[in-house]
């Protein structure tokens, strides 16, 4: 990753910060949504949002470059790159140069489009939901003539593709059931020394997300708290056998 990825001995816990769409509550177990946070009336993870298409373009830093990209409501995080998406950037390792990469929950696209310009070589998988948010990322790897950049529903990616890395900001607010259910389908797709990152901020349950993986895929993976940044942990998965 870039110089700018790189956690900072400011990028501590003491001081959690929230993303505009994140209130500071008491920490929730992952999954549930905290007493004080009020439910949306249209969840950043429906399928087919109901408001109007609308796009608009921001500029953002992604992989050491100024791009601009273009966004819309009823995504999640229209108007920025969140905070825990970013913490997730500054603390991975570079990608490898080749291989099959996952942004599980691709939103209008960061975590896609950063490992395709880190890794022209390599092909990435990126999968939501939200059909809307298919349509930007689809939009912004062709702005930034990105060829590698595969966008899909999670169903549509063939069941003989496995992947190399994973990186996720997963949707938290689904419910843990659903969130349970999201990481048992895809953290067994990894290949055998495979690795997947995940960002969960810490007052949405970041602590009881990482014991449920401990627990869940305890002998054929390894779970370490990878590290943490401004009240967002990362979480690595890597497959043993």
């Amino acid at each position: 990753m870039p110089e700018t990825n790189v956690p900072t001995p400011e990028a501590q816990d003491s001081a959690p910060e929230t993303s505009a769409h994140e209130t500071p509550a008491t920490e929730a177990p992952a999954g549930e949504t905290p007493a004080n946070l009020a439910p949306a009336t249209e969840h950043y993870f429906s399928p087919q949002p109901a408001g109007d298409f609308k796009t608009t373009e921001i500029e953002v830093s992604l992989a050491g470059r100024e791009v601009t990209i273009e966004t819309a409501g009823s995504i999640f995080s229209p108007d920025r790159l969140d905070m825990g998406t970013d913490a997730l950037m500054r603390i991975v390792p570079q990608t490898p140069e080749k291989g099959n990469f996952l942004d599980l929950g691709c939103g209008w696209g960061p975590l896609a489009i950063t490992m395709a310009l880190e890794a022209p070589d390599a092909n990435i998988y990126a999968i939501d939901v939200n059909e809307r948010a298919l349509e930007l990322t689809r939009r912004n790897a062709k702005r930034l003539k990105l060829g590698n950049i595969h966008v899909s529903t999670p169903q549509d990616v063939a069941a003989n593709v496995n992947f190399d890395i994973i990186w996720s900001n997963p949707p938290i607010r689904v419910g843990k059931a659903e969130l349970h259910s999201i990481m048992k389908h895809w953290i067994p797709r990894l290949v055998v020394g495979g690795i997947g990152y995940f960002v969960v901020a810490k007052h949405l349950g970041a602590d009881s997300f990482e014991k449920w993986l401990r627990a869940e895929f305890a002998g054929g993976y390894d779970v370490y708290r990878e590290d943490h940044y401004k009240g967002f942990r990362v979480v690595k998965v890597t497959r043993l056998s």
